[in-house]
């Protein structure tokens, strides 16, 4: 049976480490605040004190950590237990410029790196229909499918080699899309609000037309309700703008309504809402938030 070590237990972690445990997967997990891990040994995970201690036996390692700096530090802290021929799947958010060092430490002990960061929020973290963006060699697909099976309910193989990282860049234009949609999105409703006309007739004319979606209705639905309880915050979405923007710059790229969004999210982060869905980027629109 394959043995999982998961290092980062937050917003989208957490749900991945208990649907991982659901599947019988074994599971040792462990994050920087002990705390946000702790309450998964009740799902019957268990909780390390250190990335060593985690990863120490494991097959395959997941990380889903806020940053390529985040990642980097818990791999290195891990590495006196890491041994080689363990898979290491990379699942935050880190980045085009980071993908190539996390590869390189990879490749320094000996372990079988995939890129292979996941589309999706909190709720499909929950649910296990997270799509997998994924890249790494096919020997490693064996160990990696029981993973990606408990927390996905696709996954997308764009090749063979995760140091390329294909996942990733796949990764930024889709949440580049996301963040800036969820922009448009407050707004439109935040000018009628300014306009002196109710937002939610903007959602009455939207829905039913040719531009509504999905996605539109969850998003206008929350700012109509005030339901700020975040799928993906104000924070996160704003380090994805940087590296999105970066991304952009060193393919050539201008990116005009991201670095917009990104400016915007500032703003409401400023405001207080950084730990709110990012759809508080609707505050950004006031000058008090």
């Amino acid at each position: 049976m394959t043995e999982v070590a998961l290092l980062g237990t937050g917003l989208m972690g957490a749900p991945m480490a208990r649907n991982l445990l659901k599947a019988g997967l074994p599971v040792r997990v462990w994050n920087r605040t002990r705390g946000k891990a702790e309450p998964l040994a009740a799902d019957g995970a268990v909780v390390a004190g250190s990335p060593a201690e985690a990863v120490e036996g494991a097959d395959v390692i997941v990380t889903m950590l806020s940053d390529g700096d985040a990642v980097h530090d818990a791999m290195t802290a891990a590495a006196p237990a890491l041994r080689p021929g363990q898979v290491w799947a990379q699942m935050s958010t880190v980045g085009v410029a980071a993908v190539g060092r996390l590869a390189a430490l990879a490749a320094e002990h000996g372990l079988t790196f995939a890129d292979a960061p996941v589309q999706g929020t909190r709720q499909p973290a929950e649910q296990g229909t997270l799509l997998i963006l994924a890249a790494a060699p096919e020997p490693a697909r064996q160990a990696l499918a029981p993973v990606f099976d408990a927390v996905g309910a696709r996954t997308l193989w764009l090749g063979e080699d995760g140091a390329q990282g294909t996942g990733t860049r796949l990764k930024m234009a889709a949440v580049s899309y996301a963040i800036s949609m969820t922009g448009i999105v407050a707004e439109a409703l935040a000018l009628a609000k300014g306009l002196g006309v109710d937002p939610g007739l903007v959602r009455e004319v939207i829905t039913g037309g040719p531009l509504d979606n999905v996605y539109f209705q969850a998003k206008s639905k929350a700012i109509l309700e005030g339901d700020l309880e975040p799928s993906f915050t104000v924070h996160n979405a704003e380090k994805d703008t940087r590296l999105i923007t970066e991304a952009g710059e060193s393919a050539g790229v201008r990116l005009d309504m991201v670095a917009a969004a990104g400016e915007r999210l500032r703003r409401a982060e400023a405001q207080g809402h950084g730990d709110q869905d990012m759809v508080a980027t609707y505050f950004a629109s006031f000058d008090e938030g």
